[in-house]
């Protein structure tokens, strides 16, 4: 088994490094290294967007809550594909429009600050600090998740392991930048979504066909076939609140402003959520089925979240189990990628570019860019370096600290023209301790996703600050009628 999967693996990461060597040679400024000179079309931007978000959850995370818990951990699901739609429908074209128009705003940073004329670079720092905080953390939850992968696969060391697969990603993403890292998760969402395709249909026959799984379930654990057995509103309504989530997310949100023309987003849209709901439901079908796979093959498995991969090793010839495990490894590194591009860009553009060196030329900044990849990347490979590292616990604070925190203020930018640089700054602010404060408490309504409180403390906080400040100024409220004007056409 482990000389099939070893080629894979190495086939694969080949493919990775080879296109990081592509784009190298030809990315000639800035904005070519950390937004592509927005030029993707919507085939790359769309996959690339839902590659970046899925991660190893959608191979690992999402089939094990459905294997352990049945049917109920659908809601989640539910809650991520109506906030995935959302943000394609609400947020998508008018922030590609808007970020083109405001001085060619090419970070999430940078798009505050020109909205909100931030000319003391206040804002700007406040997100720059923000991302760079919870996406050095994020980006050790997947070096963790990556470096298990190898570990269990090919029975490396764990140090071995995490230094292999850091080194893998980092150099892509060192070398080709935005371009690179967009190519690398298009393919990397086609091989996930393959192999959630594949593998519950070969489940299925493998147990005589959907009645028969079902029938097994149910002889063994009716409450898996039950959508609210052992929950609650609350849990539910907390589940939901993960689509919130999307508002804010800056690896997101920047692959819609990289799309070539606003006029493509449509298409884009079409293709993202296409291609999200075939993977999610691939993704709940391995957990749902692999549950009766196991009840009728008798085999034990003591961590849920293996399913996909023990499916793998036992249902598949060991040269398709290495194509589907590289697919794990495909899902953690297109997150990890986005994740160190955009702590990189938002370094380079927001603090080294707009605070400490401003006449700095495109190629300085380039190689700004390139070196701080590596910069984040020793941090994160640092706190990654304990197995068991208290980090990965982290990984929801990052998805509610950044809904809460840019969630709010990224609808309000797009869409309130009486919004000022103060309420912004409440607002991010709010929600982010919002989230850390929530997290802390225990009990009753303190049992809901922090999420979804803090979104809404965030939100009060834009509007009442915005009202008891000095009104936006003139700039900003002809630069937002002349952006409404032009998405009406």
């Amino acid at each position: 088994m482990e000389i099939p999967v070893l080629v894979s693996f190495v086939g694969y990461m080949l493919v990775m490094v080879g296109i990081g060597l592509y784009f190298f040679f030809k990315t000639s400024d800035l904005s070519d290294y950390i937004l592509g000179g927005r030029g993707l079309g919507p085939g790359v931007t769309a996959l690339s967007a839902g590659a970046s978000d899925m991660s190893g959850w959608l191979l690992l995370g999402l089939p094990g809550m459905m294997y352990s818990d049945g049917i109920v951990g659908s809601w989640i699901a539910v809650g991520l594909v109506i906030g995935a739609y959302l943000n394609w429908h609400y947020v998508a074209k008018p922030l590609r429009v808007y970020t083109h128009h405001l001085n060619d705003a090419i970070t999430i940073p940078d798009y505050f600050s020109s909205r909100f004329k931030d000319d003391a670079n206040t804002l700007r720092i406040v997100t720059a600090v923000v991302i760079l905080l919870f996406y050095t953390l994020y980006t050790s939850s997947g070096l963790v998740g990556g470096a298990k992968l190898f570990e269990a696969t090919f029975h490396l060391d764990y140090s071995m392991a995490l230094l292999v697969g850091s080194f893998i990603i980092v150099s892509y993403t060192f070398l080709g930048g935005y371009n690179a890292v967009s190519w690398t998760d298009f393919i990397q969402g086609i091989l996930m979504m393959l192999a959630l395709v594949v593998t519950p249909i070969v489940v299925i026959y493998e147990i005589g066909g959907v009645s028969e799984a079902l029938s097994l379930i149910e002889q063994a654990n009716p409450s898996h076939l039950d959508i609210i057995s052992g929950t609650s509103f609350i849990s539910i309504l907390s589940l939901l609140a993960w689509g919130l989530g999307y508002f804010g997310q800056p690896h997101i949100l920047v692959r819609f402003m990289s799309i070539r023309h606003e006029d493509e987003m449509e298409k884009a849209k079409l293709i993202g959520m296409s291609w999200m709901g075939i993977s999610i439901i691939g993704s709940l079908s391995v957990g749902f089925f692999g549950y009766a796979y196991v009840l009728a093959s008798g085999i034990e498995i003591q961590d849920s979240e293996k399913i996909f991969i023990t499916l793998s090793q036992l249902l598949f010839n060991p040269w398709i189990a290495g194509f589907l495990l590289a697919a794990i490894l495909a899902a953690i590194m297109s997150t990890v990628d986005s994740q160190l591009l955009v702590s990189s860009s938002v370094l380079t553009r927001d603090i080294y570019h707009a605070v400490i060196r401003k006449n700095a030329s495109d190629k300085e900044l380039v190689w700004v860019g390139r070196g701080t990849v590596i910069v984040i990347a020793i941090i994160a490979w640092y706190l990654s370096s304990d197995r068991n590292s208290s980090v990965l616990q982290l990984v929801s604070y990052a998805w509610a600290g950044f809904g809460a925190a840019f969630g709010p203020l990224i609808l309000f930018s797009l869409y309130s023209s009486t919004i000022t640089r103060t309420g912004a700054i409440a607002g991010m602010l709010t929600g982010t301790i919002s989230v850390i404060v929530w997290k802390q408490l225990e009990g009753g309504i303190f049992d809901l996703y922090e999420l979804l409180p803090s979104f809404i403390f965030a939100s009060i906080a834009i509007v009442v600050f915005s009202k008891k400040s000095i009104s936006c100024p003139e700039y900003v409220r002809k630069a937002f009628k002349e952006v409404h004007e032009r998405l009406k056409k």
